[in-house]
């Protein structure tokens, strides 16, 4: 391995190591404008610049030279200095002086490089150059008179979000980066070049002039808007979510979020439950505490435990849905999670759960999807199955709708019986399976709703076991959920005989008298008309309409709690700010009315809630680590239906009650389905 020295320190570095890495393995720091690790390398700031030896007598762009045995490189001599100072000055030549009015302010790359690495003076007496703004959808706003050209943002576009629609145009000072014809950057992951640009060029149309960031208490959490739980960070000022930023957490989400996790915040402020209803009259009436657990107390009271059944709702944490359980089983009743129709059980977890973990993908090279759409169902993991196919070392095949999924797929067909051929070794693609090391099946939802989905799951347990998915070392059986709660759910054991709609054929017969739903929204709540319903949520959504009673709840943003995301990854979210009104955590409404009702729960504090909750089921204990699921025979042999998948999701921009809520995801919808903009390009920075 080439051995080096930066700044008289010898480092060891692996082959194809950069000067620049090897300069940061010495912990030196090289600053730097157009390079980032997750990119390829362009060289175009030129900020990176340090002398080499041997090497060519001009300074070199560190970030592009590969690390050779016996170099010498140094960084912080005046030579170096004299490099840096000149870059920065032709960097800002033309960079407007609005950092006063810039919301990269505080946060931004160029300013303080420039502090550090600048000569503090500028020799530029001509005219400066004016950029006109560009319209880049409803997210990203642009000044791009600030623009350095360091093509992140396009080399973003490119590589990780798959759509190609940003670029450069003219040449030299000419050079413009933009949107050709000025289109909506079509990505469910735009937002993430805002992060990337480093002078304020491109920022947050949505936090426009909203605060600064020495305003903001910066909250470390989990994203609840699909089941990939990517890290993040909520910013908040006083008692309202300001912004939501991406966590670094190299084995789910690197450091990407999608535009549902980044904007839907806005939807925190609206349509909120602040107050306790009860129906008096046959309308929806204020009330206190008292009166509505008064109410569900009295109707509880004649009503015998089997009449009794609980809906879990696809953004609730595990302490929550603990609590119901505990409470609903104390009544005798039962708690059902898959508000879907989804048929898979929470018998065999390896049956469930995302096994090779995310990270998986990146050793996988066969994958195959069944019923699935990963580009809505989780971006940021579409965006890892696609670095993994740059790579050329995986080949991807669907089997369902044909889709756009940022990279070529080999479509297998639309049918169920495509599984059956490729398990008879019927289909091309079974000789790939059989060929790799580290095959991978992806189940998506669409997949798991269907009237034979259990003979699905059979046949894909079947397809893994034949072609090698399941080794010693490697377990390529993977389910793609799209709800943030189920994996938590099935593991609490949250599955009734014949699931959802069991339950909405007992109100109907009328075996079925009393349904507490647990802020489930995503089903059709018109037919629990004959139940007397609770509704326990922080939105009035779809299930508040036929509701008898309404508690508030908070939002995730709003509590402590522990979600499971698709792989039976715990992971921890943290409160940010506190809930609007009488708004109250869900454990603790459940704690509450248990003691009105006569079946009080044992625990009082989050605390207790936990430590009775890991007693019983130990995995939950476990924070941040992948699991390991013990392989067994799931599914049920059976024929599959010819009809077509459907796939699970069929507005991203509106998958639960928050995003529901969200202006700047109507605004998204609009322009993602082609719509006529309502402003264009602003040029009041220019």
């Amino acid at each position: 391995m080439p051995t080096l020295t930066v700044d008289g320190i010898e480092v060891v570095v692996e082959p194809g190591t950069t000067v620049l890495q090897a300069c940061e393995q010495a912990g030196v720091e090289i600053p730097r404008f157009c390079y980032h690790e997750r990119l390829s390398i362009a060289g175009n700031c030129r900020m990176c610049l340090v002398e080499v030896t041997p090497g060519p007598p001009k300074p070199a762009a560190s970030c592009a030279l590969p690390a050779g045995d016996g170099m010498e490189v140094k960084t912080n001599t005046e030579k170096v200095k004299q490099y840096r100072e000149g870059v920065m000055e032709f960097l800002l030549i033309n960079h407007p002086l609005d950092c006063p009015v810039c919301d990269q302010g505080g946060e931004c790359d160029l300013q303080d490089q420039s502090m550090a690495y600048g000569e503090g003076a500028s020799r530029y007496t001509e005219k400066r150059r004016i950029v006109k703004e560009k319209y880049m959808g409803p997210l990203i706003r642009t000044i791009m008179t600030r623009c350095i050209h360091c093509t992140r943002c396009v080399r973003f576009a490119d590589e990780i979000a798959g759509v190609p629609s940003l670029g450069a145009i003219g040449r030299g000072e000419n050079m413009q980066i933009t949107t050709y014809n000025e289109q909506a950057f079509a990505s469910e992951m735009a937002g993430n070049v805002v992060d990337l640009c480093p002078v304020g060029a491109l920022t947050s149309k949505p936090y426009t002039f909203k605060a600064r960031p020495w305003e903001l208490k910066n909250t470390e959490t989990i994203d609840v808007h699909d089941a990939l739980g990517s890290n993040i960070r909520i910013d908040s000022r006083g008692k309202a979510v300001m912004r939501a930023l991406p966590r670094i957490h190299e084995e789910v989400n690197e450091e990407w979020i999608s535009d549902k996790t980044r904007h839907a915040v806005d939807g925190l402020a609206k349509n909120r439950l602040d107050r306790p209803y009860v129906k008096k009259d046959g309308k929806l009436q204020e009330a206190t505490w008292a009166e509505a657990f008064g109410a569900i107390a009295a109707i509880l009271k004649g009503i015998d435990g089997s009449q009794i059944a609980g809906i879990v709702g696809d953004l609730c944490d595990a302490e929550s849905m603990y609590a119901m359980k505990s409470f609903i089983s104390s009544l005798g009743g039962s708690v059902e999670c898959r508000q879907d129709g989804s048929k898979i059980g929470a018998k065999h977890r390896a049956g469930y759960l995302f096994n090779s973990g995310v990270a998986g993908i990146d050793e996988a090279d066969a994958i195959l999807l069944v019923g699935s759409n990963p580009r809505h169902e989780s971006p940021v993991l579409n965006a890892r199955i696609r670095q993994r196919w740059l790579t050329r070392k995986c080949k991807v095949a669907n089997i369902g709708p044909e889709a756009d999924l940022t990279y070529k797929i080999e479509q297998l067909g639309d049918s169920a019986k495509v599984l059956q051929d490729i398990l008879d070794g019927k289909n091309d693609f079974a000789d790939v399976l059989k060929n790799a090391e580290h095959p991978m099946i992806i189940l998506g939802q669409g997949a798991l709703n269907r009237n034979d989905s259990l003979a699905i799951l059979k046949l894909a347990h079947d397809i893994c076991e034949k072609y090698g998915g399941v080794t010693d070392d490697w377990n390529g059986f993977n389910v793609l959920h799209t709800a943030a709660s189920r994996v938590a759910a099935l593991d609490l054991g949250l599955v009734t005989d014949g699931g959802i709609n069991a339950i909405l054929d007992g109100v109907e017969s009328g075996g079925i008298k009393v349904v507490y739903n647990l802020s489930a929204d995503e089903f059709d709540t018109s037919k629990l008309e004959k139940a007397f319903v609770i509704y326990q949520g922080s939105h009035g959504d779809e299930g508040v309409k036929h509701a008898d009673v309404i508690l508030p709840g908070v939002a995730y943003t709003e509590k402590p709690g522990t979600y499971l995301n698709t792989e039976g990854r715990v992971q921890i979210a943290q409160r940010a700010i506190f809930g609007p009104g009488e708004a109250r955590e869900d454990w603790t409404i459940f704690r509450a009315l248990s003691e009105v009702t006569g079946s009080k729960l044992p625990f009082d504090d989050i605390a207790q809630l936990r430590a009775k909750m890991h007693a019983e089921y130990p995995s939950f204990a476990h924070v941040d680590e992948k699991p390991n699921a013990e392989w067994a025979d799931f599914g049920v042999s059976g024929k599959v239906s010819k009809d077509g998948f459907i796939h699970a999701i069929k507005d991203f921009w509106g998958t639960n009650p928050i995003a529901r809520s969200s202006e700047t995801m109507d605004e998204c919808r609009a322009a993602m389905n082609g719509e006529n903009r309502t402003e264009g390009a602003t040029g009041t920075d220019g």
